[in-house]
């Protein structure tokens, strides 16, 4: 199976519109969607729900997206690695960030990396939450940043910092009439709520947030990315909860974000690693996430 397959199919999977995918592709519409066809018929599966109005990932399709994000971020590490030793680099960190994180304390922890150690190879993929499992016991993976630390044997998760979950509303909705949105008012529309096997991770840290409900959860879909739960959230389907400063960042018109009414419940993001076998630039990097972000007193043992 050709790359630019894989590559046509997240570019589709993660817009959900098929002239959207093509502008970024860079190619015309047609070829996108005779290739989305192709894929489907030599998989033998239906990816896509399609209709006149609107396109969505089956559960196949969800499934498919994860792996296919693994396999581009295995090529990508392979080409970067041969780049790395042609350029003589002596050390190297290969970092993956699930979806749904608030990447601002990323790209702060990264620039600060840079100015401290501009010789150090930093890698970066997107993977989600279940590849990141998998990675470090493979060798392709240093560091993972996710939203849960139920990590396997030989993993560590060491919590890095909290945000406050925030509930996400389509405009011109009720309950856009609150500044601040008590939770059980939020909870008496539909819901669009992370997936179990979500590639952030994220789906317990919510449900230990719900599970409190005085009346039953109105669950209309569960998703595996921000990107999905946002365009159901933003079409209207239900209410969403997810970091404030990670859906502002995509500026979406078609959906606004509200706080929760008194002390919101935190989503901790967890720094995921080895529980040995630290190479001098991972531990570096540890000690810079620590003091940057965990309050004095908090640091973890190294």
């Amino acid at each position: 199976m050709e790359l630019r397959l894989l590559r046509y199919f997240v570019a589709v999977a993660e817009e959900l519109h098929f002239a959207r995918a093509a502008e970024r592709l860079g190619v015309e519409q047609s070829p996108v969607s005779r290739a989305m066809r192709n894929l489907e018929a030599t998989l033998g599966v239906q990816l896509f729900d399609r209709s006149a109005h609107q396109t969505r990932l089956t559960w196949a399709g969800q499934v498919f997206l994860g792996e296919c994000r693994r396999v581009l971020a295995t090529v990508e590490q392979a080409v970067s690695a041969a780049k790395a030793a042609a350029q003589g680099y002596q050390g190297y960190l290969r970092i993956a960030i699930c979806d749904s994180l608030a990447q601002p304390h990323i790209a702060t922890l990264l620039a600060r990396s840079r100015e401290e150690e501009p010789e150090l190879e930093i890698r970066v993929f997107e993977l989600p939450f279940a590849q990141q499992l998998k990675g470090p016991h493979n060798d392709l993976l240093d560091i993972g940043f996710a939203l849960s630390d139920a990590v396997s044997e030989g993993l560590v998760a060491e919590p890095v910092w909290t945000d406050p979950l925030s509930v996400i509303v389509p405009v011109r909705h009720p309950l856009l009439a609150h500044a601040e949105v008590p939770l059980d008012e939020a909870l008496k529309f539909p819901l669009v709520l992370c997936h179990p096997d979500a590639g952030s991770g994220c789906h317990h840290q919510i449900q230990a947030v719900l599970q409190g409900a005085s009346k039953p959860l109105k669950l209309v879909d569960q998703v595996t990315s921000l990107g999905v739960m946002l365009t159901l959230v933003g079409a209207g389907y239900g209410l969403g909860f997810a970091i404030a400063s990670q859906v502002q960042t995509l500026n979406r018109p078609d959906i606004t974000v509200r706080p929760l009414a008194g002390t919101p419940p935190m989503l901790s993001t967890y720094l995921l690693r080895r529980s040995a076998e630290r190479s001098e630039p991972m531990k570096r990097f540890l000690q810079r996430a620590r003091e940057e972000f965990l309050p004095k007193g908090d640091e973890p043992a190294s």
